[in-house]
C-alpha cells in the first residue's frame, strides 16, 4: 500500500541516484552556507562589541579622571553625587557608580540609576580584581588597573567595568548597556539565515538540473539495456559529446553490435544443427522402414534359421529397434526444441488413463494403483502416456518392487494440480545424479557404459510435462527409494493449442504411434515370446537413471525406452498383441 502511494504521487522517481545527488549538493550548500555565515557573524559579533565596548571604556576612564580630580581625598556624598552625575552625562549613555570613604568615615556611594545600578549589581569577582593592589615592576607601573565583565540583567546584556583612581580617590563602576548592540546583531543573524536558506533552494535546483543533465543519459541506457535483454539487439544509443557518459554510450554500442553478431552466428549454428538432427531423423525413418520389415521377416523366420545365425538375426532384430526408437526419441526433441509441439487435449479420467498405460505394458503384476476414479483433467492423453511409461518403467527397472503409483489432486493459489507420484523401493538415486536425471544423454558413469535406452526418455517426459504447463521433480524417499513427482495443472496447460500439430503435429504422432503392429512375435530361445510393441511405445523411453539405480556407475543411465520393453514379459505363445 506504501509503495502504491508513492508510486502515486509520483515520488517513485526521487528515489536513488537523483535524490542522492540533491541530497549532496543541498547537503555541500548547506555546510558551506552555515560555514560562512557563523564566521561573518562571529566576526561582525566580536568587531561590534569591541567597538563599543572600547569606546564605552575609554570614555569612562576619561571621565573619572576628569571629574574626581578636583575632588577632595575625602569628599561627601553630595559630591559624589555631582561627580557622578556628570560622568554619566556623556555621550555614552551609561549609568555610574562611585565608592569611597566620606569626611566622617563611613562609606559613601553615589548612582545614577538607584534602580538598577548599585553596589549589589557589580559582581563580586569585579570587585574583588578592581580593588586588589599589584606588585609593581617593570611592566606593571601602577597599582590599580581598569577591569570590565558582560552581564544580563533582566534578559538585556550590559558591560560592567570598575576602575579605582591611583593614589587615592573614589572607585567608580560604570554599567552601559548592550540591548542596541544585541538587535543589530539578531538582524544580522537573520539576513544571515535568509541568505543560507536561499543558498539551499539555490543548491536544490542546481542538484536538480544536474541530476537531470547527468541522468537523463543514465535513463536512456538503462532504456536501452532493458530492450536488449527483452531481446532487442538491434538496439543502439545516440551519442553526443565527448564526455565520459558518450564514451559509455560508445562502449554500450559495440557491446550491442558484438553480441547482435554473435547471437546471430550461435543462432545460426542451432538451427543448423535442429536442421540437421531433424534431416538426419527423417533420413533414418527411410531405411530403418526397409530394415524393420526385413527383420519382422526374420523373427517370423526365426524358427527355421541355422542355429549358427540364429543369435545374430536376435542381435540384428532388437538393435533395429532399438535404433527406430532413438530415430523417434531425436525427432521428438527435435519438435520440442523447434517449439513446434502441441498438444492436443481432452478430458480424461486420470484413473483409467493410468491403468490402461500400466495394462498396455503388462505390468499390472508388478505395479501397485492408488488412484480414484473421476479425477478428471483435461490433458492431451498420448504424451501423459509417454510421460507414466517413462516414469513407471524406470522404477520398474532400476528400483525396488513394490512400485507404487498413486494420484491425487492438490489446491494451490494459482486453482487445482493433479499429482502424480511414482515410488519404488530400491536404493534410491544418487546425491551426484539427482541434479542430472532429467539431462539429455546424462551418464552417471564417465565410461558411458551400453545401456538399453536411448538417454532421452526422462528428457522427454519432462518437455511433455513443460509442454502442459506442469513439472517433474525426482527425489529419494526417506523410507527408502526413489520419487517421481508429476505435477500438472488441472484445466488448459501453459503452451497448448487444440489441433493438429503443422508437419509433424501431434495428430499424426498419435496416429502414427496408435497402429498396434500384427506380426507375429517370434520366439526366443528358451520359447518365451518376444514381447510386443504397444501404442505410444515409441514415444515413452525413459532413459536417464530415473528410479532407484542399480549402481552408481551406470544408474542415471541404464533406463529402459519407451513402451512394453521395459515390463515384465508375458507368455503368449509367441503372438504380439
Amino acid at each position: 500500500m506504501l509503495v502504491r502511494c508513492v508510486r502515486a504521487l509520483g515520488l517513485l522517481r526521487w528515489t536513488s541516484l537523483r535524490l542522492r545527488l540533491v541530497f549532496v549538493f543541498a547537503l555541500v550548500a548547506l555546510t558551506a552556507a552555515v560555514s560562512a555565515s557563523g564566521i561573518a557573524y562571529w566576526l561582525n559579533r566580536n568587531t561590534v562589541l569591541d567597538r563599543t565596548q572600547n569606546s564605552a571604556l575609554n570614555d569612562f576612564r576619561k571621565s573619572l579622571e576628569d571629574s574626581t580630580r578636583s575632588l577632595p581625598l575625602r569628599p561627601r556624598c553630595a559630591e559624589l553625587e555631582d561627580a557622578a552625575r556628570q560622568m554619566a552625562g556623556g555621550p555614552q549613555n551609561y549609568a555610574v557608580l562611585l565608592v569611597t570613604r566620606g569626611a566622617d568615615g563611613r562609606q559613601c556611594v553615589a548612582t545614577t540609576d538607584k534602580d538598577l545600578f548599585t553596589l549589589k549589581t557589580v559582581p563580586r569577582s569585579l570587585q574583588t580584581a578592581v580593588n586588589e593592589k599589584r606588585a609593581l615592576d617593570d611592566g606593571n607601573r601602577v597599582p590599580y588597573h581598569m577591569y570590565w565583565q558582560r552581564k544580563e540583567l533582566h534578559d538585556t546584556p550590559y558591560l560592567v567595568a570598575g576602575a579605582r583612581m591611583n593614589g587615592g580617590g573614589p572607585t567608580g563602576y560604570m554599567l552601559k548597556s548592550l540591548a542596541t548592540e544585541r538587535q543589530d546583531l539578531n538582524s544580522l543573524a537573520w539576513s544571515l539565515g535568509i541568505a543560507t536558506a536561499l543558498a539551499l533552494v539555490g543548491s536544490a535546483l542546481l542538484a536538480q538540473a544536474a541530476a537531470t543533465t547527468v541522468l537523463r543519459p543514465v535513463q536512456r541506457l538503462g532504456h536501452a539495456a532493458r530492450q536488449l535483454g527483452e531481446g532487442r539487439l538491434d538496439t543502439r544509443l545516440r551519442v553526443t559529446g565527448t564526455d565520459e557518459l558518450a564514451d559509455l554510450s560508445r562502449t554500450f554500442n559495440r557491446t550491442a553490435e558484438r553480441l547482435e553478431q554473435r547471437v546471430a552466428e550461435l543462432s545460426g549454428r542451432e538451427a543448423a544443427s535442429r536442421r540437421f538432427v531433424a534431416d538426419m531423423s527423417h533420413e533414418l525413418r527411410t531405411p530403418l522402414t526397409a530394415i524393420t520389415a526385413v527383420t519382422e521377416v526374420l523373427e517370423e523366420e526365426e524358427d527355421s534359421l541355422d542355429p549358427m545365425i540364429a543369435p545374430a538375426v536376435k542381435l540384428v532384430v532388437s538393435e533395429t529397434r532399438r535404433l527406430n526408437d532413438l530415430v523417434e526419441n531425436l525427432m521428438e526433441v527435435t519438435r520440442f526444441d523447434a517449439g513446434t509441439a502441441r498438444l492436443v487435449q481432452d478430458d480424461v479420467d486420470v484413473a483409467d488413463q493410468v491403468t490402461a498405460c500400466i495394462d498396455a505394458r503388462a505390468w499390472l503384476d508388478a505395479v501397485e494403483l492408488d488412484a480414484e476414479r473421476g479425477i478428471v483433467a483435461r490433458l492431451d492423453p498420448r504424451r501423459l502416456d509417454v510421460i507414466l511409461a517413462n516414469l513407471i518403467g524406470n522404477a520398474l527397472k532400476h528400483g525396488g518392487s513394490p512400485v507404487r503409483v498413486s494420484v491425487r489432486t492438490q489446491t494451490t493459489p494459482e486453482g487445482e494440480d493433479l499429482l502424480i507420484r511414482v515410488r519404488d523401493h530400491g536404493p534410491g538415486i544418487p546425491q551426484e545424479v539427482l541434479p542430472h536425471v532429467f539431462d539429455r544423454f546424462y551418464k552417471a558413469s564417465a565410461s558411458r557404459p551400453r545401456s538399453e535406452g536411448s538417454g532421452l526418455g526422462l528428457s522427454i517426459a519432462l518437455e511433455n510435462a513443460h509442454i502442459h504447463g506442469g513439472e517433474i521433480t525426482a527425489a529419494n524417499s526417506p523410507e527408502g527409494g526413489a520419487v517421481f513427482t508429476l505435477r500438472l495443472p488441472m484445466g488448459t496447460g501453459g503452451a497448448t493449442e487444440e489441433g493438429q500439430e503443422d508437419g509433424q503435429g501431434a495428430a499424426q504422432e498419435a496416429s502414427e504411434t496408435a497402429k498396434a503392429p500384427t506380426s507375429k512375435a517370434p520366439e526366443a530361445s528358451d520359447g518365451t515370446a518376444v514381447p510386443e510393441r504397444t501404442e505410444n511405445a515409441k514415444d515413452a523411453g525413459p532413459d536417464t537413471g530415473s528410479g532407484s539405480a542399480p549402481d552408481p556407475g551406470s544408474a542415471s543411465d541404464t533406463g529402459p525406452d519407451s513402451g512394453p520393453d521395459s515390463g515384465p514379459r508375458r507368455e503368449e505363445g509367441g503372438d504380439r498383441r
